[in-house]
Protein backbone atom coordinates (compact mmCIF):
# COMPACT_ATOMS: atom_id res chain seq x y z
CA UNK A 1 0.00 0.00 0.00
CA UNK A 2 1.43 3.69 -0.86
CA UNK A 3 3.10 5.40 2.01
CA UNK A 4 1.17 8.02 3.10
CA UNK A 5 4.05 9.67 4.63
CA UNK A 6 5.01 10.40 0.65
CA UNK A 7 4.87 14.51 -0.25
CA UNK A 8 0.98 15.35 -2.06
CA UNK A 9 3.18 16.31 -5.08
CA UNK A 10 6.57 15.35 -6.78
CA UNK A 11 7.93 17.46 -9.65
CA UNK A 12 10.27 14.93 -11.72
CA UNK A 13 12.84 16.02 -14.62
CA UNK A 14 10.17 16.03 -17.10
CA UNK A 15 6.53 16.21 -14.94
CA UNK A 16 4.33 16.76 -11.96
CA UNK A 17 2.89 14.06 -10.01
CA UNK A 18 0.24 15.29 -7.63
CA UNK A 19 -1.85 12.95 -5.82
CA UNK A 20 -5.64 13.80 -5.32
CA UNK A 21 -6.55 10.75 -2.38
CA UNK A 22 -5.09 8.69 0.40
CA UNK A 23 -5.09 5.16 -1.54
CA UNK A 24 -5.29 5.82 -4.87
CA UNK A 25 -5.13 8.36 -7.63
CA UNK A 26 -2.87 11.39 -9.31
CA UNK A 27 -2.77 13.97 -11.76
CA UNK A 28 0.53 15.17 -14.26
CA UNK A 29 0.97 17.75 -15.24
CA UNK A 30 3.55 19.88 -17.25
CA UNK A 31 3.54 17.48 -19.80
CA UNK A 32 1.74 17.58 -23.92
CA UNK A 33 0.25 14.12 -24.65
CA UNK A 34 -0.32 15.12 -27.94
CA UNK A 35 3.34 15.03 -29.13
CA UNK A 36 5.63 11.76 -28.80
CA UNK A 37 7.29 11.40 -25.31
CA UNK A 38 10.89 10.69 -24.74
CA UNK A 39 12.01 7.49 -23.30
CA UNK A 40 12.10 9.20 -19.68
CA UNK A 41 8.70 10.78 -19.60
CA UNK A 42 7.21 7.58 -20.88
CA UNK A 43 8.98 6.25 -17.54
CA UNK A 44 7.98 8.42 -15.43
CA UNK A 45 4.49 8.26 -16.50
CA UNK A 46 5.25 4.53 -16.10
CA UNK A 47 6.14 4.94 -12.51
CA UNK A 48 3.35 7.18 -11.46
CA UNK A 49 0.74 4.08 -12.96
CA UNK A 50 2.00 1.31 -11.01
CA UNK A 51 2.52 3.66 -7.72
CA UNK A 52 -1.09 5.63 -7.87
CA UNK A 53 -2.99 3.35 -9.96
CA UNK A 54 -4.83 5.73 -11.81
CA UNK A 55 -3.59 9.10 -13.16
CA UNK A 56 -4.94 11.70 -14.58
CA UNK A 57 -4.49 14.47 -17.39
CA UNK A 58 -6.42 17.79 -17.57
CA UNK A 59 -7.29 19.85 -20.67
CA UNK A 60 -5.48 17.60 -23.33
CA UNK A 61 -7.78 17.74 -26.26
CA UNK A 62 -6.51 14.72 -28.26
CA UNK A 63 -8.21 13.55 -31.79
CA UNK A 64 -8.73 9.54 -31.90
CA UNK A 65 -5.04 9.07 -33.90
CA UNK A 66 -3.78 11.59 -31.05
CA UNK A 67 -4.85 8.79 -28.52
CA UNK A 68 -3.97 5.82 -29.78
CA UNK A 69 -0.31 7.35 -30.62
CA UNK A 70 -0.13 8.78 -26.85
CA UNK A 71 -1.10 4.62 -25.91
CA UNK A 72 1.12 2.78 -27.78
CA UNK A 73 4.09 4.16 -26.31
CA UNK A 74 3.01 2.15 -23.37
CA UNK A 75 2.00 -0.78 -25.38
CA UNK A 76 0.14 -2.85 -28.14
CA UNK A 77 -3.55 -2.26 -28.31
CA UNK A 78 -6.41 -4.11 -28.21
CA UNK A 79 -9.61 -4.07 -30.38
CA UNK A 80 -11.73 -2.00 -29.32
CA UNK A 81 -14.01 -4.61 -27.26
CA UNK A 82 -14.40 -7.94 -28.11
CA UNK A 83 -18.26 -6.75 -28.71
CA UNK A 84 -17.88 -3.61 -30.66
CA UNK A 85 -18.37 -4.39 -34.24
CA UNK A 86 -18.94 -0.29 -35.55
CA UNK A 87 -15.87 1.29 -34.12
CA UNK A 88 -14.75 4.90 -35.31
CA UNK A 89 -13.90 4.41 -39.37
CA UNK A 90 -9.88 3.80 -39.56
CA UNK A 91 -9.67 3.59 -35.78
CA UNK A 92 -10.15 0.09 -34.85
CA UNK A 93 -8.69 0.43 -31.21
CA UNK A 94 -11.28 3.32 -30.20
CA UNK A 95 -14.35 2.24 -28.52
CA UNK A 96 -16.66 5.37 -28.00
CA UNK A 97 -18.44 5.41 -24.60
CA UNK A 98 -22.02 7.36 -25.72
CA UNK A 99 -25.65 6.01 -24.13
CA UNK A 100 -26.69 6.74 -27.67
CA UNK A 101 -24.44 4.90 -29.76
CA UNK A 102 -26.43 1.30 -27.32
CA UNK A 103 -29.73 2.83 -28.51
CA UNK A 104 -28.69 3.32 -32.06
CA UNK A 105 -26.97 -0.19 -32.22
CA UNK A 106 -29.44 -2.28 -30.17
CA UNK A 107 -32.48 -0.29 -29.48
CA UNK A 108 -32.12 -0.04 -25.74
CA UNK A 109 -35.19 2.00 -24.34
CA UNK A 110 -34.54 4.36 -21.52
CA UNK A 111 -35.51 1.74 -18.61
CA UNK A 112 -32.55 -0.70 -19.89
CA UNK A 113 -29.72 2.39 -20.59
CA UNK A 114 -30.59 3.22 -16.91
CA UNK A 115 -29.39 -0.09 -15.66
CA UNK A 116 -26.36 -0.31 -18.52
CA UNK A 117 -25.85 3.49 -17.95
CA UNK A 118 -22.80 5.13 -19.92
CA UNK A 119 -20.91 1.84 -20.48
CA UNK A 120 -21.12 -1.81 -21.57
CA UNK A 121 -21.06 -1.92 -18.12
CA UNK A 122 -21.79 0.54 -15.33
CA UNK A 123 -21.40 -1.08 -11.85
CA UNK A 124 -18.01 -1.79 -10.07
CA UNK A 125 -15.90 -3.85 -12.62
CA UNK A 126 -12.74 -4.28 -14.06
CA UNK A 127 -12.61 -3.85 -17.89
CA UNK A 128 -12.97 -7.45 -19.99
CA UNK A 129 -12.51 -9.61 -17.00
CA UNK A 130 -14.27 -11.95 -18.77
CA UNK A 131 -11.10 -12.49 -21.33
CA UNK A 132 -8.69 -14.69 -20.20
CA UNK A 133 -6.29 -12.22 -20.70
CA UNK A 134 -7.72 -8.76 -19.29
CA UNK A 135 -6.12 -5.19 -20.60
CA UNK A 136 -2.72 -4.48 -18.96
CA UNK A 137 -4.60 -1.08 -18.94
CA UNK A 138 -7.15 1.39 -19.99
CA UNK A 139 -7.14 5.26 -21.06
CA UNK A 140 -9.95 6.96 -21.33
CA UNK A 141 -10.82 11.00 -23.29
CA UNK A 142 -13.51 13.39 -22.65
CA UNK A 143 -14.97 14.84 -25.58
CA UNK A 144 -18.06 15.64 -24.84
CA UNK A 145 -19.32 16.08 -20.83
CA UNK A 146 -22.57 17.47 -18.91
CA UNK A 147 -21.92 20.94 -16.94
CA UNK A 148 -22.81 18.29 -13.64
CA UNK A 149 -22.79 15.01 -12.62
CA UNK A 150 -21.71 11.86 -15.00
CA UNK A 151 -18.16 11.79 -12.35
CA UNK A 152 -16.11 8.28 -12.27
CA UNK A 153 -14.49 6.57 -9.54
CA UNK A 154 -11.82 3.74 -9.56
CA UNK A 155 -10.57 1.63 -6.41
CA UNK A 156 -7.35 0.17 -5.61
CA UNK A 157 -7.36 -3.73 -5.25
CA UNK A 158 -3.91 -3.89 -3.86
CA UNK A 159 -5.48 -2.06 -0.81
CA UNK A 160 -8.56 -3.48 -0.75
CA UNK A 161 -6.62 -7.06 -0.78
CA UNK A 162 -3.96 -5.41 2.15
CA UNK A 163 -7.39 -4.28 3.79
CA UNK A 164 -8.20 -8.11 4.35
CA UNK A 165 -7.97 -9.97 7.74
CA UNK A 166 -5.01 -11.97 7.26
CA UNK A 167 -6.88 -15.19 7.33
CA UNK A 168 -8.77 -14.02 4.58
CA UNK A 169 -6.32 -13.03 2.55
CA UNK A 170 -4.85 -16.73 3.04
CA UNK A 171 -8.29 -17.91 1.91
CA UNK A 172 -8.46 -15.92 -1.05
CA UNK A 173 -4.62 -16.22 -2.22
CA UNK A 174 -5.94 -19.98 -3.06
CA UNK A 175 -9.21 -19.36 -4.66
CA UNK A 176 -9.94 -19.28 -8.44
CA UNK A 177 -13.05 -17.87 -9.79
CA UNK A 178 -15.32 -17.97 -12.94
CA UNK A 179 -15.19 -14.59 -15.00
CA UNK A 180 -18.72 -14.35 -17.46
CA UNK A 181 -19.08 -11.38 -19.96
CA UNK A 182 -22.47 -9.18 -18.80
CA UNK A 183 -22.93 -11.65 -15.41
CA UNK A 184 -23.97 -8.66 -13.40
CA UNK A 185 -26.57 -6.83 -16.55
CA UNK A 186 -30.07 -8.34 -17.39
CA UNK A 187 -30.53 -7.92 -21.14
CA UNK A 188 -33.85 -10.00 -21.39
CA UNK A 189 -35.66 -8.97 -24.36
CA UNK A 190 -32.70 -7.04 -26.19
CA UNK A 191 -32.34 -9.99 -28.44
CA UNK A 192 -30.24 -8.00 -31.19
CA UNK A 193 -27.62 -7.34 -28.59
CA UNK A 194 -28.28 -10.78 -26.63
CA UNK A 195 -27.21 -12.47 -29.73
CA UNK A 196 -24.04 -10.07 -30.25
CA UNK A 197 -22.93 -11.61 -26.94
CA UNK A 198 -23.63 -15.11 -27.74
CA UNK A 199 -21.76 -14.69 -30.53
CA UNK A 200 -18.47 -14.30 -28.90
CA UNK A 201 -19.08 -15.73 -26.03
CA UNK A 202 -16.27 -15.20 -23.33
CA UNK A 203 -15.80 -17.24 -19.64
CA UNK A 204 -12.48 -17.63 -17.97
CA UNK A 205 -10.86 -18.73 -14.80
CA UNK A 206 -9.20 -16.71 -12.95
CA UNK A 207 -7.27 -16.51 -9.44
CA UNK A 208 -9.14 -14.49 -6.70
CA UNK A 209 -6.21 -12.89 -6.14
CA UNK A 210 -3.83 -11.38 -8.78
CA UNK A 211 -0.11 -11.37 -8.12
CA UNK A 212 1.50 -7.89 -10.70
CA UNK A 213 3.49 -8.85 -12.98
CA UNK A 214 5.50 -5.51 -12.81
CA UNK A 215 5.35 -4.59 -9.10
CA UNK A 216 4.57 -7.86 -7.50
CA UNK A 217 1.62 -6.49 -5.42
CA UNK A 218 -1.05 -9.23 -4.69
CA UNK A 219 -4.50 -7.62 -5.67
CA UNK A 220 -7.75 -8.51 -5.24
CA UNK A 221 -9.11 -9.50 -8.80
CA UNK A 222 -13.21 -10.13 -8.38
CA UNK A 223 -15.98 -7.65 -9.34
CA UNK A 224 -19.54 -7.54 -9.52
CA UNK A 225 -19.88 -6.68 -13.62
CA UNK A 226 -18.08 -10.19 -14.79
CA UNK A 227 -17.46 -12.67 -11.37
CA UNK A 228 -19.97 -15.30 -11.83
CA UNK A 229 -18.88 -17.64 -9.13
CA UNK A 230 -15.95 -19.21 -7.27
CA UNK A 231 -14.98 -22.56 -7.80
CA UNK A 232 -14.69 -25.43 -5.70
CA UNK A 233 -17.70 -24.02 -3.18
CA UNK A 234 -21.27 -24.51 -2.80
CA UNK A 235 -23.50 -21.93 -4.42
CA UNK A 236 -24.22 -20.33 -0.93
CA UNK A 237 -20.33 -20.39 0.11
CA UNK A 238 -19.65 -19.10 -3.43
CA UNK A 239 -22.20 -16.32 -2.46
CA UNK A 240 -21.34 -14.78 0.32
CA UNK A 241 -17.60 -14.96 -0.25
CA UNK A 242 -18.44 -12.98 -2.99
CA UNK A 243 -20.34 -10.33 -1.51
CA UNK A 244 -17.92 -9.89 1.15
CA UNK A 245 -14.92 -9.45 -1.64
CA UNK A 246 -17.47 -7.19 -3.70
CA UNK A 247 -17.73 -5.32 -0.66
CA UNK A 248 -14.71 -4.32 0.13
CA UNK A 249 -13.68 -3.23 -3.13
CA UNK A 250 -16.24 -0.95 -2.81
CA UNK A 251 -14.92 0.40 0.58
CA UNK A 252 -14.82 4.73 -0.18
CA UNK A 253 -11.61 4.44 1.76
CA UNK A 254 -9.77 2.57 -1.40
CA UNK A 255 -11.67 5.02 -3.85
CA UNK A 256 -10.87 8.16 -5.76
CA UNK A 257 -13.90 10.05 -7.48
CA UNK A 258 -12.71 12.17 -10.87
CA UNK A 259 -15.19 15.28 -11.99
CA UNK A 260 -14.58 15.15 -16.04
CA UNK A 261 -14.25 18.10 -18.17
CA UNK A 262 -13.49 18.19 -21.91
CA UNK A 263 -10.00 16.96 -22.92
CA UNK A 264 -9.69 15.23 -20.08
CA UNK A 265 -7.86 11.98 -19.76
CA UNK A 266 -7.85 9.22 -17.33
CA UNK A 267 -5.22 6.12 -17.46
CA UNK A 268 -5.39 3.22 -14.94
CA UNK A 269 -3.80 -0.09 -13.99
CA UNK A 270 -6.57 -2.58 -14.90
CA UNK A 271 -4.69 -5.18 -13.54
CA UNK A 272 -4.80 -3.52 -9.70
CA UNK A 273 -8.29 -1.65 -10.39
CA UNK A 274 -11.71 -1.34 -10.49
CA UNK A 275 -14.39 1.54 -11.46
CA UNK A 276 -17.63 2.65 -11.63
CA UNK A 277 -19.16 4.42 -14.05
CA UNK A 278 -21.55 7.25 -13.53
CA UNK A 279 -25.50 6.35 -12.28
CA UNK A 280 -26.77 9.93 -12.07
CA UNK A 281 -27.53 10.95 -15.03
CA UNK A 282 -30.19 8.33 -16.29
CA UNK A 283 -32.96 10.42 -15.51
CA UNK A 284 -31.36 13.59 -17.81
CA UNK A 285 -30.98 14.36 -21.58
CA UNK A 286 -27.46 15.40 -21.36
CA UNK A 287 -24.88 14.06 -23.99
CA UNK A 288 -21.76 12.37 -22.12
CA UNK A 289 -19.57 11.44 -25.32
CA UNK A 290 -15.53 9.19 -24.08
CA UNK A 291 -13.89 7.22 -26.15
CA UNK A 292 -11.41 4.40 -24.65
CA UNK A 293 -8.31 2.30 -25.60
CA UNK A 294 -7.11 -0.35 -23.46
CA UNK A 295 -3.24 -2.24 -24.06
CA UNK A 296 -3.36 -5.73 -24.29
CA UNK A 297 -2.60 -7.75 -21.34
CA UNK A 298 -1.28 -11.33 -20.07
CA UNK A 299 -2.72 -14.08 -18.25
CA UNK A 300 -3.34 -13.20 -14.48
CA UNK A 301 -1.24 -15.87 -12.26
CA UNK A 302 -2.24 -16.16 -8.40
CA UNK A 303 0.18 -16.56 -5.45
CA UNK A 304 -0.33 -20.30 -5.54
CA UNK A 305 1.15 -19.93 -9.30
CA UNK A 306 -2.59 -20.84 -11.06
CA UNK A 307 -2.67 -18.93 -14.54
CA UNK A 308 -5.91 -18.02 -15.88
CA UNK A 309 -7.70 -20.52 -17.47
CA UNK A 310 -9.73 -20.35 -20.88
CA UNK A 311 -13.16 -21.73 -20.96
CA UNK A 312 -15.04 -19.64 -24.07
CA UNK A 313 -13.76 -17.11 -26.25
CA UNK A 314 -10.30 -16.30 -27.70
CA UNK A 315 -8.08 -14.11 -26.06
CA UNK A 316 -8.04 -10.39 -26.42
CA UNK A 317 -5.84 -8.88 -28.87
CA UNK A 318 -5.76 -6.04 -31.64
CA UNK A 319 -7.51 -8.30 -33.95
CA UNK A 320 -11.39 -8.24 -33.89
CA UNK A 321 -11.87 -12.51 -33.90
CA UNK A 322 -15.24 -14.30 -35.08
CA UNK A 323 -17.07 -16.41 -32.49
CA UNK A 324 -15.38 -18.80 -31.13
CA UNK A 325 -16.91 -21.13 -27.82
CA UNK A 326 -14.55 -23.54 -28.11
CA UNK A 327 -12.28 -24.14 -25.14
CA UNK A 328 -8.42 -23.75 -25.67
CA UNK A 329 -9.13 -22.47 -28.96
Amino acid sequence: MTDLATPPATTTSRITVERIAGNIGAEISRVDLSAPLDAETVAEIRAALLTHKVIFFRDQHLDHGQQIAFARQFGALTHAHPHEDAPPAEFPEILTIDPRRYEELYGFDRKTQARRQYSYYAGWHTDVTAAVNPPAASILRAEVVPPFGGDTSWTNLVAAYEGLSEPLRRLADGLRAEHRFLAGVDVEGHDRYQERVNKNLLIAVHPVVRVHPETGERALFVNPGFTTKILGLSAVESRQILDLLFAQIARPAYTVRFRWHPGDIAFWDNRATAHLAPEDLDHLDVQRTLHRVTLIGDRPVGPDGFTSELVAGVEFTAQREPAAAVPGA
